[in-house]
């Protein structure tokens, strides 16, 4: 997907590069598949911001995207490529022989007029198709991508990413991730072929920042320009940190893996992502 430069006539547009949209073969989304999302800004259930630095974004209306893929052994037709505000991927609109229609992640060469099946058993493994990782060929691209079978895609959804499929050990399916990662999951979860379109997605340039305001990204301040009221960084003469380590407002480290020692889901991983070797004790 290319991008195009705007005008030169302002500083915030000189550096700016949008998408064209070059892909897009339909402007307005199925009314039957879009809800509305309350907006919360960052903040819980509570009402209090659990994460910054949010808010002030334009409207959106949520696609229901099928993670799950369950309409099974009908086969569907690619009626529409579609923009979706809430992902960094495009989608496909899905006609079924049945009538019923549907979003799917739209995947790379994935084109208007192709059919696509999410096959009960063993298939033909076309782009866009889904079946269980053990009816799946070996070495093969895949995305959307289940933890657990009828759970839903929850692995290599974003643009350009996808997962390989290595081998089939018994009743699990070792997959390498985008990330490094090689780990085991359940034979019987569910994949798509092929590799989420839209791989340039991250090359594009702002520009300015008011259109990081648009995408509800609110700015960020720096503890060292705070007072020390504020922050354990803050105040003093000039920037410093007053010799200690980077910390949040409330002292505590950054950086700090979050992760238990003794993860139960260990056990499926063979190699992190930092391409160490897991043992079932870590």
């Amino acid at each position: 997907m290319p991008y195009r430069r705007l005008h030169t006539a302002s500083p915030g547009a000189r550096h700016a590069t949008i998408p064209d949209f070059s892909e897009i073969t339909k402007d307005e989304p199925e009314k039957s598949l879009v809800i509305k999302i309350p907006y919360r800004a960052g903040r819980n259930s509570q009402g209090r911001i659990t994460c910054w630095h949010k808010g002030g974004r334009h409207p959106r209306l949520y696609r229901l995207v099928d993670f799950k893929r369950k309409k099974l052994d009908v086969p569907g037709k690619v009626t529409a490529i579609e923009y979706d505000p809430y992902r960094n991927c495009r989608i496909a609109l899905v006609t079924y022989a049945d009538g019923e229609k549907g979003y799917i992640l739209a995947a790379k060469d994935l084109q208007v007029g192709m059919t696509v099946v999410s096959y009960s058993g063993a298939g033909d493994p076309n782009i866009g198709c889904a079946m269980e990782l053990r009816h799946v060929p070996q070495g093969i691209e895949v995305h959307n991508v289940e933890l657990q079978p009828g759970r839903g895609g929850q692995l290599a959804r974003a643009a350009g990413t996808f997962a390989r499929l290595m081998a089939i050990d018994g009743d699990k399916a070792i997959l390498a991730l985008p990330s490094g990662e090689i780990r085991r999951v359940p034979a019987t979860c569910r994949a798509t072929i092929g590799v989420v379109g839209r791989g340039d997605a991250n090359v594009r340039v702002i520009g300015k920042a008011g259109r990081n305001r648009w995408l509800g990204i609110r700015p960020t301040v720096s503890g060292n320009s705070m007072n020390p009221i504020a922050h354990p960084l803050g105040g003093g003469e000039g920037h410093t940190n007053g010799g200690r380590q980077h910390c949040s407002p409330w002292g505590l480290v950054d950086g700090k893996k979050t992760r238990k020692r003794k993860n139960r889901n260990n056990v499926f991983i063979i190699r992190r992502r930092d391409g160490r070797a897991m043992t079932t004790e870590a």
